[in-house]
């Protein structure tokens, strides 16, 4: 009976989409069809390899990913234009140094004309830009974007879904729908 309970709440577990779970996610989104290792995703993402292996049972349970670990396009746009701001909402913090996101960054920084007091940045030793920090989805996001331009895209992108103003959150809309459609 105890084994009963105690499998049943680990199953439980596995179902619940955790932060690093959606880094991961983008990143499978980035390469494509594009075969990489989990050890080589573990190191570039800032992740152990267990993270990784129990990132992706979660993908897969929550219909992100199919069984062979390829990318569900149209859940995962689904889930971040309408779902992600509520499963991991943004935090705002103190003015510091660090990487521009959401508005501050490519490629809403293109279409929006904003000053340099009004800049997002997830606080980091090796940023360049000072701005209001904002909580990154996961504590390695920063690192990662900094080994991957397209992440870094679209880890704004999904900031400026978190947090931004409605112009904001269309401009990320329809960069977002360009990228999974």
């Amino acid at each position: 009976m105890k084994y009963l309970c105690y499998n049943k709440l680990m199953n439980r577990k596995l179902d619940v989409l955790k932060a690093q779970d959606l880094l991961l996610l983008l990143k499978l989104s980035i390469r494509g069809n594009e075969e990489k290792r989990m050890v080589d995703l573990a190191i570039e993402l800032g992740l152990s390899q267990s993270e990784i292996s129990m990132a992706m049972q979660r993908l897969k349970s929550s219909l992100l990913v199919d069984f062979e670990g390829k990318v569900l396009k149209a859940n995962i746009l689904e889930f971040l234009i309408y779902g992600m701001k509520y499963v991991f909402p943004a935090k705002l913090g103190k003015v510091s140094r660090g990487i521009p996101t959401a508005h501050s960054a490519l490629p809403i920084s293109k279409k929006i004309n904003s000053s340099k007091e009004e800049a997002y940045v997830w606080a980091y030793s090796e940023g360049k830009i000072r701005g209001q920090s904002v909580s990154p989805l996961y504590k390695s996001a920063p690192f990662a974007a900094m080994q991957d331009k397209k992440l870094h895209e679209l880890l704004a992108l999904c900031d400026s879904i978190r947090i931004g103003r409605v112009r904001e959150k269309k401009i990320a809309e329809k960069e977002l729908n360009a990228r999974f459609k």
